[in-house]
């Protein structure tokens, strides 16, 4: 890989060529170093980004707090982020004539190899072979050849960097809106109002549904209404979640129930929102070695559908840039609060204590 040809942009040279990087390495749970690293030297398809902006992420938190099993260690941490062509394997023109450099780009976290036989049954992200990226949270990212050439966008003009970090979460929910079956005039439950949860609520306003949001978190739960909750429910146990959201439909449950949290017991909750032939999209993921239980009684009688969404493909991927682009959702709405590189481990402890919907690292 070192040796290959590369293009570098000339005003990038300088700090390209031979130089060093700032980047957070992830070490294992709560162990997370910023160190001086070499900056990456791009293969034949591979391109270097310049990082403009990165923004932390539910998986982020996840990650640091407990661990990730795709992850090796140690590894570059952080997978949102958006910023600019330096420097480009000899290849990559051929590939993609579109990209160059000086480019603003938005490269995704992953992009899954299409000779694989689920990426044939158009189940992409559910590939053995599906190459995951990390590194976001530095000055600089190496994309790799299969990203590249299938899951890197240009960010249109009218977006910042900020707003284009937005894609890769809002791909993976719209992702789970489409698989979600919602239909007009549909009351949708909503369980959680982190950035997720409240991506869904977006989503769900513009499929014509009755959307009830729930959360811990009074705050985050007026910012459900203004993009476009209902009603809302400040959760103050799971079976009285479950009473308010009966309460709230007559005592039917929902066509429609989206679990964004990853916990076990709002799974079990989830399900018992659910009307009969409702469906349940378990779209939060619990911790590895996680169980739930669920009635099937109920579950076969009922015609209760449950099915879980993971993660995005470059379709969504490029919808979602599309959706930001016209306004659906923006960094305003979304990104509270600005961190320096050094510090994205306060960063991130405070966005599991909440204290933000997203914050935005700057390197």
């Amino acid at each position: 890989m070192a040796t290959a040809q590369v293009s570098v942009s000339n005003h990038a040279l300088g700090e390209v060529q031979g130089g060093t990087m700032r980047a957070a390495m992830f070490y294992g749970p709560e162990d997370v170093r910023i160190e001086t690293v070499p900056i990456p030297t791009p293969g034949p398809e591979e391109i270097l980004v310049k990082v403009g902006a990165a923004t932390t992420c539910g998986t982020d938190v996840k990650t640091y707090s407990r661990g990730y099993s795709r992850m090796a260690v140690p590894s570059p941490f952080g997978h949102e982020y958006a910023g600019q062509i330096v420097a480009m394997g000899d290849r990559v023109p051929e590939i993609r004539p579109d990209l160059h450099l000086g480019a603003r780009v938005v490269p995704a976290n992953s992009a899954p190899d299409y000779s694989d036989v689920y990426a044939r049954r158009n189940l992409p992200s559910l590939s053995p072979t599906l190459h995951l990226n990390w590194g976001a949270f530095a000055e600089y990212v190496l994309v790799p050849a299969l990203i590249t050439r299938y899951n890197t966008y240009l960010i249109p003009d009218n977006l910042s960097d900020r707003d284009a970090c937005l894609t890769e979460p809002f791909a993976c929910v719209l992702h789970g809106i489409e698989e979600s079956n919602i239909r007009l005039g549909d009351t949708v439950v909503i369980n959680g109002a982190g950035p997720i949860g409240l991506m869904y609520v977006a989503l769900a306003k513009h499929k014509g549904a009755r959307i009830i949001s729930t959360d811990l978190n009074a705050d985050r739960l007026q910012t459900a209404r203004s993009l476009g909750a209902h009603e809302t429910i400040q959760i103050t146990s799971m079976p009285a979640a479950v009473q308010a959201v009966k309460d709230l439909t007559g005592g039917h449950g929902a066509e429609v129930v989206i679990e964004a949290v990853g916990l076990s017991e709002v799974w079990e909750a989830s399900v018992e929102m659910a009307r009969k032939g409702g469906t349940v999209n378990l779209f939060g993921g619990p911790k590895s070695g996680t169980n739930f239980s669920v009635d099937t009684n109920r579950l076969h009688y009922d015609m209760l559908t449950l099915k879980a969404v993971f993660h995005h493909t470059p379709h969504y991927f490029e919808r979602a840039l599309k959706l930001i682009e016209i306004g659906l959702i923006s960094s305003q709405q979304f990104v509270n609060r600005d961190y320096p590189l050094e510090q994205v481990v306060e960063a991130i402890q405070a966005h599991r204590r909440q204290e933000f919907i997203k914050a935005a690292i700057l390197p």
